[in-house]
């Protein structure tokens, strides 16, 4: 039928959206400059404080640059001020060249939302006069010894005037100290040169819109505004008026019917030129490729859950399980433990997906990639837990070699 959506076969929306994810090989340069350029195509990095491996932040940038070093991030943010943190659908390292983009949310806080519990305004004062007369402050500098009865401390109050002033925008995090935030006034925080100018509810959903098909290839409506709640009548609108301009478009996914799906013409031009990579990625939980599970499941056929947050006995395969993506298909996924004190980075179990069956060039290259990020995770052994019949040998081997 004239004029009906192109339909794109699975195959090549796997393959437009790892590349645009950076995942096929890295193609964002190296060092410190390489993640600047990752948190600035991807849009935001999100942070996780479980650190059973390498956390979030730092192994989903370790996934796109062989070469990265975790204090690139403080770096950038402390030293270059040109990250830094905040809400995106989750806490997040986002670019400072799109801080305007953050401050719709901002300005709802500032307005009263509250974030997670009431805003308390006489601590929230409290707080706020004194990182102003004494400097960036962290939640313990608030801590007091009570003398009373039971002689506990005090100091959760703070903390949560601290996060409310965080979300609104008066105060920003400049550092990092261990893995606690060190918090100090948002304008002693930012460069003078950055745009602080509250975008348009058009400039924001259009922002959305190119960032989500820029890092993603091909994306749904409702993934444009993940976990992100108001939006859905603006993000319609500038998709509207993209596609009537010609940039992008609207194609359907073989084997999904009439459902719509957004695209650009840059993107479809690429999807011509791009071929398949047989590369082997232990991918973070919280990975910007896996973190919509719907859409994991409707391209990838890959039904994740990281099910940390699951009571012991009702979880299938492990406490925080990393997917591993082989190719443009996942291949299975492991439960690791990285053992810092003894050095030792554990595989207590390997699952892999129905049908697949590892052979000798997947193990050769699954041995490489786990050397490796053992290494990236402090660790000089190895250990491998339980697996599939004949597989522990065989994998045992090649990490020998």
């Amino acid at each position: 039928m004239p004029g009906s959506p192109e339909i794109l076969p699975l195959k090549s929306i796997r393959l437009l959206a790892l590349n645009s994810q950076g995942l096929p090989d890295a193609h964002f340069g190296k060092g410190k400059k390489g993640a600047l350029s990752v948190i600035q195509h991807l849009g935001y990095v999100q942070i996780d404080t479980l650190a059973v491996v390498a956390r979030a932040h730092h192994h989903t940038l370790y996934s796109r640059l062989p070469d990265y070093k975790e204090s690139f991030l403080g770096e950038l943010m402390e030293k270059d001020k040109s990250v830094f943190e905040y809400w995106s659908h989750a806490a997040s390292y986002l670019p400072m060249s799109d801080y305007r983009y953050s401050l719709p949310r901002k300005k709802l806080f500032a307005e009263g939302k509250s974030h997670w519990f009431a805003q308390d305004k006489k601590i929230m004062k409290y707080v706020l006069d004194r990182i102003r007369a004494e400097g960036a402050l962290q939640s313990k500098d608030f801590e007091f010894k009570r003398t009373g009865p039971g002689n506990w401390y005090e100091w959760k109050p703070a903390k949560k005037a601290l996060e409310q002033l965080f979300m609104d925008g008066t105060l920003m995090v400049a550092r990092r100290q261990g893995f606690q935030k060190v918090y100090d006034l948002a304008e002693r925080v930012l460069p003078p040169d950055v745009n602080t100018e509250m975008p348009t509810a058009a400039e924001y959903a259009e922002y959305l819109v190119k960032k989500a098909v820029e890092a993603n290839g091909v994306v749904e409506e409702k993934e444009i505004a993940y976990l992100r709640k108001g939006l859905k009548e603006s993000v319609n609108k500038a998709l509207k008026k993209l596609i009537k301009s010609g940039e992008y478009k609207e194609v359907r996914a073989e084997g999904y019917g009439d459902s719509p799906f957004i695209t650009s013409l840059e993107q479809l031009d690429a999807m011509e030129k791009l071929k398949l990579k047989k590369d082997i990625h232990l991918l973070s939980p919280f990975d910007n490729l896996v973190i919509q599970r719907k859409r994991l499941q409707r391209f990838f056929g890959f039904d994740y859950q990281v099910e940390c947050y699951v009571p012991e006995p009702k979880r299938k395969f492990g406490y925080f399980c990393l997917p591993v993506l082989y190719g443009d298909a996942f291949a299975g996924r492991f439960d690791p433990k990285a053992d810092r004190a003894t050095k030792t980075f554990y595989v207590k179990v390997m699952h892999f997906e129905k049908g697949f069956k590892p052979d000798d060039k997947f193990n050769t290259v699954f041995a490489e990639k786990l050397k490796a990020f053992a290494t990236f995770n402090g660790c000089t052994k190895i250990k491998i837990g339980e697996a599939e019949k004949g597989w522990k040998k065989e994998i045992t081997k090649k990490l020998k070699d």
